[in-house]
């Protein structure tokens, strides 16, 4: 099972990070700046993984640099309400929606 999750970033982010603006050309400024992401943990394990630079058992990085960087902390009322998905394709597939979603209610929104 797969869970959705969302990750409050620093604003500044969007400073200090030129993809990151390039990808939110729509965004004012006005709401916050997020990271969407999918997991087969609880969001608060892979938080955690994120800002601490967690590696894989064959040493690969697992963390997301701009989480590692900006997250600030799960933002649970923008995905509490999205039940564990089965299959991963069908996970990412709802992260992408979700952060498109987002962008189109003018926040800044980062996903993979």
């Amino acid at each position: 099972m797969y869970s959705i999750y969302v990750i409050e970033l620093s604003k500044k982010v969007f400073t200090e990070n030129r993809k990151f603006r390039e990808a939110n050309p729509q965004f004012n400024g006005v709401l916050e700046c997020l990271y969407v992401g999918m997991t087969s943990k609880t969001p608060k394990e892979r938080f955690e993984q994120h800002k601490t630079g967690a590696l894989s058992k064959k040493g690969h990085n697992l963390s997301s640099k701009i989480v590692h960087k900006y997250g600030m902390y799960l933002r649970g009322s923008l995905f509490n309400h999205i039940d564990p998905i089965k299959t991963r394709a069908k996970a990412l597939n709802m992260e992408k929606q979700l952060a498109l979603e987002l962008r189109r209610k003018k926040y800044a929104v980062w996903f993979n």
